[in-house]
């Protein structure tokens, strides 16, 4: 998969915490590192890899913040148990795609979608500006000239998506937006890069946009599962 895309969808690593923050995340969601699998120690990895133990101790708290990792006195610094992860976090995802996603990953993926988007569209449908409406007709606009085998278009795809959360003017659903956006332009990515799906999602969209716009927030919530299951076939997983 190309990571070229001109927008973020993830924390580029720049320090030196970063990079080892990066490549031990990229090994635990992976499974190269199990759960209950111990870490080396500061002294070990830097003397093994050239980093300072600071670096390493910095990126230890960053993979803890995570979720992907505890550390103890006596047993040191281990790799928690999915169940600890923080998945909706934006690097947690980013390494997700980037390793290869699972089948389980995916589908777990798509039922957050399927449980959050219809129901926010509908919320959309109700509560939405004249701005909001605006920014989203030119975000289709957006993907409509680019199509979404380009980096423009996966970032206009991933601005409706979050537009529309942004939208429901409901702070809970409000803080999960840039995680569904994030979702929606990697699944948008591995269908299109890894499996080669060609299909225009353009009709899909422009029946969410059409039942937000009128206000009718049943049609809104009917056009967005549509939209979203479609999206899960286009990923293999219907």
């Amino acid at each position: 998969m190309s990571h070229s895309e001109t927008f973020p969808l993830a924390r580029v690593p720049r320090s030196v915490h970063d990079r080892i923050a990066h490549k031990l995340g990229k090994a635990i969601v992976s499974g190269e590192l199990q759960p209950g699998e111990a870490l080396p120690g500061e002294e070990r990895y830097s003397a093994e890899q050239g980093v300072s133990r600071t670096a390493y101790r910095e990126a230890i708290r960053m993979l803890a913040a995570k979720g992907l990792v505890f550390s103890r006195t006596k047993s040191g610094t281990r790799v928690s148990e999915r169940r600890q992860w923080s998945m909706l976090d934006l690097d947690i995802i980013a390494w997700m795609f980037e390793t290869g996603p699972s089948p389980e990953f995916l589908r777990g993926i798509f039922e957050l979608r399927m449980a959050v988007e219809p129901s926010a569209a509908a919320l959309a449908a109700a509560r939405r500006t004249s701005q909001d409406i605006a920014a989203m007709g030119h975000a289709l606009e957006e993907m409509r000239r680019h199509g979404l085998m380009t980096p423009e278009g996966r970032a206009a795809d991933r601005s409706f998506h979050h537009m529309i959360l942004e939208a429901t003017r409901n702070e809970p659903l409000m803080s999960l937006s840039s995680s569904i956006a994030a979702v929606v332009a990697w699944t948008t990515r591995f269908a299109r890069e890894e499996r080669g799906e060609s299909r225009n999602p353009m009709p899909d969209h422009d029946a969410v946009f059409d039942a937000i716009v009128a206000g009718d927030g049943a049609k809104a919530h009917t056009a967005m599962l549509a939209l979203v299951r479609n999206a899960s076939r286009d990923a293999g997983m219907l």
